[in-house]
């Protein structure tokens, strides 16, 4: 059927409810808009599903919940696991509990108990509950840190890990074979409940959850020193970090910790910030004016599924507060990790830090500074969750420190997930651990700059929307295969790596290797000098991404090379559009 040919059946179905069906006819005379949202099924990815709110299959909606939950609850009763049960965990976003509650009752009337949280919880919570609980697969109702029209479902598996191969392809193909959302089964909730296939979890999910990530602290002793002293504020972006991570930071003992009071409470339309991403300068607005009231060293905000975690810290010699990107802080924080369990405990023969293709070569630098091994994976958390399913299948291989380059982390095993609310945690931990030395964590963050090289990595991307955006982004990924760059300004490429192909050729001898990663349409060039360049295509948002990093001898002299290598990545965008 044509788009319009679908649009007209929504109208005329009586499986659709009267207020999706007022929304319908409401854009009967706009064209486009009527395309856009019925030209295509909401594309049930390799972690789910996330798209703007609203009546049609292109659309976040009941209707669109209720069937990715169906085709979810038809692959777990083909895998035979239907008796283990699924979590479900939600958002501050609008229609996210009602989301977790279609996706509750579509499984229990499947035959599968869902353990639906009793309200918003972060997205590593969700993660530690599927394991905690002995789930088959978890279910979050979260859109991250997109605007506040976006919603989304993320499915895990039973490692706690968001779906890789195979699961990923199979739920997919599950969702993609229900033609008809009249099949889509449902029940009535307390109905539900009576049956034994509905049943609400809270604090026995929350108090060892807790627990755990309390006991990834190395040095009670710094807190307990520096715990007067230290002075905190935090921002949870009107979403789910707020009861979490104060409670982690009071338990701690951290007794200056201050909540931006215009962001603390819950609020779909996220009103102080056009969208919640602590990555954005605009976040941090009114956290950086309590902190300046305050005096405080540290300023943190996580993203509303509390997955995120962005950072300011104060120069004690200017009184500057300087952000520290995904990279800053996630090096920072290995670093500490590291080198602070070799000082307490040693380093294990077979330890690892795990870190994604477009993440800092500062990680690198770390990983073998501490002769541990250096583990790269595709973009996407979940990898490194793969990585530790892997270690504990085989036995061998001892997870230190994971991270991505935006802005997400895990210190320990509890969740297959990045933990903004653990970060947080060990944040505070190693600014306390510092300043016992005598030190703030930028001067932290500049011992470790003095002590690798000066990496700076940033990146660059257009948003393109709509089909026709879709098409012009596949577009720019064709052209440079079929014309790969020599160079990129005064930096040669010294090898290129096509995640597609699963070729890597050196361009001074054209041997060729392989990545040994699975397959993804992404292209990498390293290039002289210890820099590189990474293209890809975002996986939740209509957006190509240029991703790209640096080695300089100063902070100034770093600042200057990937400005220069900035506007080379920008030269070549605008060439092809």
């Amino acid at each position: 059927m044509s788009y319009k040919e679908v649009y007209e059946s929504w109208l005329a179905n009586p499986y659709f409810d009267e207020k999706t069906k007022e929304e319908l006819r409401a854009i009967a005379g706009d064209e486009k808009e009527i395309e856009d949202r019925f030209y295509k099924d909401l594309e049930f990815g390799t972690a789910g599903l996330r798209g703007v709110i609203g009546a049609g299959t292109n659309r976040m909606n009941p209707y669109v919940v209720r069937k990715a939950t169906q085709g979810l609850a038809n692959y777990i009763i083909k895998q035979g696991k239907q008796s283990q049960g699924v979590a479900i965990a939600f958002d501050s976003r609008h229609f996210s509990p009602e989301f977790a509650d279609e996706a509750g009752l579509c499984l229990a009337a499947n035959g599968i108990k869902a353990y639906v949280f009793e309200s918003l919880r972060p997205t590593p919570e969700l993660s530690y509950a599927v394991r905690k609980l002995g789930c088959t697969a978890g279910i979050n109702i979260t859109a991250s840190h997109n605007p506040p029209e976006y919603n989304g479902y993320k499915v895990y598996w039973e490692d706690g890990a968001q779906i890789t191969p195979p699961h990923d392809k199979g739920i997919m193909a599950e969702v993609k074979a229900i033609t008809d959302y009249a099949t889509v089964k449902t029940m009535d909730k307390e109905a539900a409940k009576a049956a034994g296939l509905y049943e609400n979890i809270g604090a026995n999910i929350d108090d060892p959850y807790i627990e755990e990530l309390k006991s990834q602290v190395i040095h009670w002793d710094s807190i307990k020193e520096a715990q007067k002293d230290l002075s905190i504020v935090y921002s949870p972006l009107h979403g789910t970090g707020n009861i979490p991570a104060r409670r982690v930071m009071k338990e701690l003992g951290f007794e200056n910790v201050y909540v931006v009071p215009e962001q603390e409470l819950p609020d779909g339309d996220f009103p102080t910030v056009s969208y919640p991403n602590p990555e954005a300068a605009e976040a941090f607005e009114l956290g950086l004016k309590l902190a300046k009231e305050k005096n405080a060293e540290l300023v943190l905000a996580t993203d509303p599924d509390a997955d995120r975690l962005g950072v300011y810290v104060k120069d004690a010699k200017t009184g500057e507060y300087h952000t520290l990107t995904g990279n800053m802080s996630g090096c920072l924080l290995a670093e500490y990790e590291i080198s602070q369990r070799k000082a307490t405990k040693g380093l294990p023969a077979d330890g690892a830090l795990i870190k994604t293709i477009v993440t800092t070569n500062l990680a690198d630098a770390i990983a073998k500074a501490y002769n541990v091994k250096l583990i790269e994976v595709l973009t996407g958390f979940k990898y490194i969750g793969q990585q530790i399913l892997g270690f504990e299948e085989k036995g061998e291989g001892t997870y230190l420190f994971g991270f991505e380059e935006s802005y997400g982390c895990l210190i320990g095993t509890h969740a297959r997930d990045k933990d903004a609310i653990v970060a947080t945690m060990a944040l505070c931990e190693a600014a306390a651990f510092y300043k016992t030395q005598g030190k703030t964590l930028w001067d932290a963050m500049i011992d470790l700059y003095e002590k690798y090289g000066y990496y700076k990595d940033d990146i660059q991307s257009i948003t393109l929307k709509g089909k026709e955006g879709l098409e012009k982004i596949q577009s720019i990924l064709n052209t440079l295969r079929e014309n790969p760059p020599k160079a990129f300004g005064d930096y040669k490429v010294v090898s290129t790596r096509d995640y597609k192909t699963g070729k890597v050729v050196d361009l001074a001898t054209g041997k060729e290797s392989e990545t040994g990663l699975p397959e993804s349409n992404v292209l990498y060039y390293d290039l002289t000098d210890d820099a590189w360049i990474c293209v890809r295509p975002s996986g939740t948002e209509p957006k190509v991404k240029f991703y790209y990093g640096i080695k300089g001898e100063s902070l100034e002299d770093a600042d200057k090379k990937s400005k220069e290598l900035g506007e080379t990545v920008v030269k070549m965008i605008n060439e092809m559009l």
